[in-house]
């Protein structure tokens, strides 16, 4: 078997066997495949597609192409969620204590931002000490011990993937559904759980910018996820404007922090306790959604959900009186107010915008392994539908840097739209897979 004869029948159109995408996968990790011929094989995938077969195949090769975790021992059913990312998405700090104060263990490796804003894992380094890199061994027996981890992917899961995706960063093939599916699908499976709430975003803040777009992503990944023995659901939700009104990093932990008290922005607490029903009933903690529902509120209400959240931090080493008093966070020396030009309806809130705003003031990365600030960001006032008047307070933006803040506003007034006319919120949610 030879890579050249791989690529081309890929390049024609022609549908891949199991065999031969192993031995492709075989090739990348190993080092035997050149850049250059995975990067004309990307290519052709990128161009010509695969179906869900081949791509649960490839899922499955890029898993086994490193360690498996074993988390049947553990406990009956471990969930694990994924979102495919977004401005202001800080859902897995209070999804997964939620769930896994429920009684539900929740493994969960997370990645670092490379975009819009810093990923889960830099919101919770955000505290002074926290480790993100658990070994394999220390996963499976803090899940084992306390029922939930929050940790960064080890470089023995799925190392086939992390080979796969530079290569695409940079020769234009990110865009490929089945490359961007088998890509997520392989470390999930590699991860252990044995059922996962996928949630899949779609708008101006998220890599699908369309519902058609998003819905195949998600029908795809769950396919491989039910071949691959895996309970998978997805949640088709909006990215359209940022959810809840934090965006950075620090501050997003606040408000995160707020909602497992209790608080928080009505549209965040809203999309947790549905990601943390799907989640619920997929584990089989209740017999139906509106039941999950109840639980997750009432684990929010009797403090149960915080209490579970510290109990993390403290099992990975963080200092825990940073939570309890948040004010000790990193924060900001400049703060600036941007206000409404004109009373009317909000009609667009442009989350890319805004995100990319956030990435200017030093909140997320413009190449990847770059540094961010922790204390800067932005707090997103008003939602769509909103009616505003002149001299509104729209976005309060925290920086550190005077040149950086100008640069910022002007993203943040470009993502704004104020009509006459009344206009609708947009939905949380567009549908369910």
């Amino acid at each position: 078997m030879r890579a050249i004869d791989i690529i081309v029948k890929k390049r024609d159109h022609e549908e891949l066997s199991e065999d031969e995408i192993k031995f492709f996968v075989v090739g990348i990790t190993s080092g035997s495949i050149p850049d250059y011929q995975i990067s004309a094989w990307a290519m052709a995938v990128m161009l010509n597609g695969m179906s869900a077969q081949e791509t649960t195949y490839l899922a499955w090769a890029m898993a086994h192409s490193g360690d498996i975790l074993d988390l049947s021992f553990v406990a009956p059913i471990v969930v694990d969620k994924h979102s495919s990312g977004g401005v202001g998405d800080k859902t897995s700090l209070v999804v997964a204590p939620l769930v896994a104060a429920c009684g539900l263990p929740v493994g969960k490796m997370s990645g670092r931002g490379l975009g819009f804003s810093g990923g889960t894992l830099d919101k919770m380094e955000s505290i002074p000490g926290y480790r993100v890199d658990l070994t394999e061994n220390e996963f499976i027996q803090q899940v084992k011990k306390i029922g939930i981890v929050l940790t960064g992917q080890t470089g023995d899961l799925a190392p086939a993937d992390g080979v796969l995706y530079a290569l695409r960063d940079v020769t234009g093939t990110v865009p490929s559904i089945p490359l961007i599916a088998s890509s997520i699908m392989s470390k999930k499976i590699a991860a252990g759980a044995h059922a996962i709430v996928l949630d899949v975003k779609l708008g101006y803040g998220a890599f699908m910018k369309d519902l058609e777009h998003a819905r195949e992503l998600a029908q795809l990944m769950v396919e491989i996820g039910t071949l691959s023995g895996r309970n998978v659901r997805a949640l088709l939700s909006d990215m359209n404007q940022p959810l809840g009104k934090a965006v950075g990093n620090a501050i997003e932990l606040k408000e995160a922090i707020e909602t497992l008290h209790g608080g928080g922005p009505e549209d965040f607490r809203e999309h947790c306790f549905t990601v943390a029903a799907h989640m619920l009933l997929l584990g089989e903690k209740t017999g139906s959604l509106d039941d999950a529902r109840k639980l997750a509120e009432e684990t929010i209400s009797d403090g149960k959900a915080w209490e579970k959240f510290k109990q993390l931090v403290q099992a990975q080493n963080g200092d825990v009186s940073f939570i309890e008093q948040p004010q000790k966070l990193p924060s900001a020396t400049i703060t600036e107010e941007i206000k409404a030009e004109q009373s009317g309806y909000l009609a667009m809130l442009n989350a890319q915008s805004i995100g990319e705003g956030a990435v200017v003031l030093g909140a997320g990365r413009e190449k990847k392994g770059a540094p961010i600030d922790l204390g800067v960001g932005i707090y997103v006032e008003h939602k769509v539908g909103d009616k505003i008047t002149k001299g509104d307070v729209l976005f309060t933006v925290y920086a550190n840097d005077a040149a950086k803040l100008a640069a910022a506003r002007v993203k943040l007034v470009e993502s704004v739209t104020i009509q006459s006319e009344k206009c609708e919120p947009l939905p949380l949610f567009y549908g369910v897979i």
